[in-house]
């Protein structure tokens, strides 16, 4: 037998040798981040989304409770409605920095842009569920206030959702990969809000269908939520720590707290009731914060961006090849 080449022995070490190159980890072009982080202000998009939502959720309430005799409570929703709706906008024209960019986006009709879509809702549903509020506290035309708050509460659901499909409709990662789920979140979110300012503006012996509603609205909103952040994977982090985290955390025991204090004691007295109330709104309101801010910290980290697209990618492949090695073990051709 012969002694092994040299090779051998250059392979023995080889296998005892560390490397000197560290284990890779995930950066970006000089650590910045991959996508452009707006100067988005948290007040303004985070009021956008909260006050449009209870806007549109209180026209379907207020809308209930005239058809059901609950006068009191139905000028409540209207009212609130029509404050919430004029605050949201207040809130993207301030964001948007000029009103006239608001304005220009009304030039043109594109059913294919959330954001197009979005504003010329905004536009017919605000004097809809303004004229409803005024014909009703005035006490004047009576059947055109009936048309508008029908015609408010018809627009109403996509009111309290659209801004949910368009941000799903951006880059940013916390956002657009819970594109199934989101808007049934801030429809839930939304639901208790309205529930909330029901509770808190109507009266006790007019609030059992807005209990109701509370319980509809904070269960919605949880189950979408923990679905989505289940199917998330890594992203779902976004949601679970930092401030958007804390936000979610306290909005989860806040609605929780308020649909459950309103469903047993909301109908005992005026106090309760209006503490219940109070803790919807505020749910909600954390609600989406929380869901603002954890957009922000997927921009901000490049990883949210990079390692789920190469995981879909490599799962692409493997799919691919696994199609490739079942069409070549077939039976062969007679």
């Amino acid at each position: 037998m012969t002694a092994a080449p040299d090779g051998g022995r250059r392979r023995r070490k080889r296998r005892g040798e560390r490397t000197v190159v560290p284990d890779a980890e995930f950066t970006s072009y000089y650590g910045k981040p991959i996508l452009n982080t707006p100067e988005w202000k948290p007040l303004d998009i985070g009021g956008y989304f909260f006050l449009g939502g209870l806007a549109g959720a209180g026209s379907l309430l207020a809308a209930g409770a005239r058809l059901t005799g609950r006068p009191a409570t139905a000028r409540a929703m209207k009212v609130s409605s029509t404050v919430a709706i004029a605050a949201s906008t207040a809130a993207l024209i301030h964001d948007l920095g000029r009103p006239a960019r608001f304005v220009n986006m009304l030039r043109v009709i594109k059913p294919t842009s959330p954001m197009s879509t979005g504003s010329w809702l905004l536009a017919a549903y605000g004097p809809l569920t303004g004229a409803a509020a005024v014909c009703d506290v005035a006490g004047v035309l009576p059947r055109a206030g009936d048309a508008a708050t029908v015609g408010a509460a018809l627009l109403g659901p996509a009111v309290a959702t659209y801004t949910a499909v368009l941000a799903a409709d951006t880059a940013v990662p916390a956002w657009h990969e819970g594109y199934r789920e989101l808007p049934f979140v801030f429809a839930g979110s939304a639901s208790a809000a309205a529930a909330g300012t029901a509770l808190l503006a109507g009266p006790v012996r007019e609030n059992r269908p807005t209990r109701y509603a509370a319980l509809f609205g904070a269960g919605l909103e949880a189950v979408a939520r923990r679905r989505m952040e289940s199917r998330l994977g890594m992203i779902a982090e976004a949601y679970r720590t930092g401030l958007a985290g804390r936000l979610m955390r306290s909005a989860e025991v806040l609605t929780a707290a308020g649909a459950l204090g309103g469903a047993l004691l909301g109908g005992r007295g005026r106090p309760l009731a209006a503490l219940s109330g109070a803790a919807l709104v505020a749910g909600s309101a954390c609600t989406r914060l929380g869901v603002f801010h954890a957009g922000k910290a997927t921009m901000a980290d490049p990883k949210y961006s990079v390692v789920p697209q190469r995981e879909r990618l490599r799962a692409r492949r493997e799919a691919a090849a696994a199609v490739d090695q079942g069409r070549g073990s077939g039976p062969p051709a007679a």
